[in-house]
């Protein structure tokens, strides 16, 4: 077998510890060692696109309705249209305004007092 020398300067640290991970690695590969069982990749669900059929949506979570509340001030009239949206979450957004939230919430008013 025939070994290298090395010739000049001693090798750099990073040039030694990547030796050893290579050495590591190969003594993994050759005995089959591992750290566990192969498990498929499960990614990670994609973030949820705030929209008006998210915000109107009876399904939705309320953390999600009171996120849409709090960051995205275009979307409140749709979820004042939400019938999950409880009298606190449409109390915050009255208060804290936004695109159409106020004819949504006339509209939404004067059909409640037609119910009446």
């Amino acid at each position: 077998m025939h070994r290298l020398t090395q010739k000049g300067p001693a090798m750099p640290s990073t040039r030694r510890g990547n030796a050893s991970a290579r050495r590591r690695l190969a003594a993994t590969t050759c005995t089959g060692q591992h750290d566990g069982p192969a498990r498929p990749l499960d990614p990670p669900a994609p973030p949820i696109a705030l929209n008006a059929v998210v915000a109107s949506d009876p399904d939705t979570p309320i953390d999600v309705l009171w996120h849409i509340a709090r960051h995205a001030p275009h979307l409140r009239k749709w979820v004042v249209v939400n019938r999950a949206a409880d009298a606190n979450l449409l109390e915050f957004i009255s208060q804290q305004g936004g695109p159409g939230v106020r004819e949504t919430l006339e509209l939404l008013l004067d059909a409640l007092e037609r119910r009446a």
